[in-house]
């Protein structure tokens, strides 16, 4: 469901070029066989390579094809679930350990972007969480509460503050998070990837998986035109594991709810229109069941979304949805056209955390990012280079089996007729 077209992603229209790159042609050798060309394999790629271990990156399509190349671009600390709920579900170590490695996340983010001269229109001023009525502005303030015992840098927020920061109309408050920020998220991975080959990677493009097999302490991994031998496997396919679907190992996708996530990209705006919104550049996104979210990119668009697919049936609905919701928060926005839209797969698991597999020796796969990929994809893949050279120290998940969702059919249509319900008749009265 969806466009799996990148045509008309403003993402893929407004990013640097990616580093040359082809298909494999040839039989070769490597130590890690990385599949998946997104955050997490290009991020496990960039640190082994770094480490001095031979490496190979192979991609189905292109570079940040999948989410990476689809997502809002917010660079979210931590993961939806609240702190103490976080805890309460993986105990206290594990639990507060992920939320060290995911609050500090952000930072990890803007050093390699810095390091590595990653042009990916990278701004570190923080995100705003809106509230939506009180229900909205009890959650910002107990998620305030949790990350504050923390140490951590946020802040509950006034509806005048809301107001101040974004331009826009109808928000009860906001939760500003100072670790966070925003990025071009297509152009941040073709940089990692760009980092990964001069560190000594290998990043073959065009190259799916069509068979994986093991022969003793050895895989083979077949493409269309050659084969990787390989020491130890890493499957960072993620949200699109489909991509992969003969190998033997990506049973994950068993386990999650597809989510797709829509976006529509104005025109550049008049500098005075546009200077209005989102003054201090944040990223933001609401409270809402069915969320929505909206941040401005370098060259003045504005960027609104929230979930649906784009196919043939809803496109109109949410189309004109956005429209409408953007003419209402930004009443002083005037005239625009939307130039690109996209959507993308999101994978939700059952508790709303990652999940961490070891499905035989020296194979290992992460899933489960639950909307908030650049981060924590950036986090785990340097976690699952670590845990590939031997220091499992390095990740903070406990490895757990795979345990398919029976009803993760029902729920994907159920979220996504829901929204394309809700955006049906939202914001036509106000």
């Amino acid at each position: 469901m969806g466009n799996e077209s990148n045509h008309k992603n403003l993402w893929t229209h407004s990013a640097p070029p990616p580093p040359s790159t082809s298909a494999l042609e040839s039989d070769i050798s490597t130590s890690v066989a990385i599949v998946g060309g997104g955050f997490t394999g290009l991020s496990a790629a960039l640190h082994l390579a770094e480490a001095g271990v031979s490496c190979v990156v192979l991609e189905a399509k292109t570079i940040g094809y999948g989410g990476s190349g689809r997502n809002v671009g917010l660079v979210n600390a931590g993961m939806w679930v609240r702190p103490d709920e976080v805890v309460s579900t993986l105990g206290d170590t594990v639990g507060n350990r992920l939320l060290t490695e995911l609050g500090d996340g952000p930072g990890l983010v803007y050093k390699l972007i810095e390091k590595h001269g990653i042009e990916c229109e990278a701004v570190h001023n923080g995100t705003l969480h809106l509230a939506i009525g009180q229900e909205g502005v009890k959650e910002i303030n107990l998620r305030a509460a949790q990350w504050q015992k923390r140490g951590a840098p946020v802040e509950a927020l006034s509806a005048g503050d809301a107001a101040r920061l974004t331009g826009a109309t109808g928000f009860a408050g906001a939760l500003l998070d100072r670790r966070a920020g925003t990025v071009q998220p297509l152009a941040y991975a073709r940089g990692l990837a760009r980092a990964a080959i001069s560190a000594g990677a290998k990043v073959y493009t065009d190259t799916p998986v069509t068979r994986a097999t093991r022969t003793g302490a050895t895989f083979t991994l077949d493409t269309p035109s050659g084969k990787v031998t390989t020491e130890k496997l890493i499957i960072a396919s993620n949200a699109y594991a489909s991509l992969v679907p003969s190998m033997n190992f990506s049973g994950h996708q068993q386990e999650i709810t597809f989510l797709t996530y829509f976006q529509f990209a104005t025109n550049p705006l008049p500098a005075d229109v546009i200077a209005r919104i989102l003054p201090e550049g944040h990223g933001s996104w609401d409270t809402g069941v069915v969320m929505t979210s909206f941040r401005k990119d370098k060259a003045g668009r504005l960027i609104f979304g929230s979930i649906g697919a784009l196919d043939a049936l809803a496109t109109g609905t949410h189309r004109s949805f956005a429209r409408r919701y953007v003419k209402s928060v930004f009443p002083f926005i005037g005239e625009f056209d939307f130039e690109y839209w996209w959507d993308g797969k999101i994978d939700m698991t059952r508790n709303n955390l990652p999940v961490f597999h070891q499905p035989e020796e020296n194979v290992w796969s992460i899933t489960g990012y639950n909307g908030r990929g650049i981060s924590p994809g950036t986090v785990f893949g340097r976690a699952l280079a670590g845990v590939a050279t031997g220091k499992r120290q390095s990740m903070a998940l406990e490895t757990s089996r795979i345990v398919p969702d029976p009803l993760r059919a029902i729920k994907a249509q159920f979220y996504n007729n829901g929204a394309m319900a809700k955006h049906f008749i939202d914001k036509r009265i106000d």
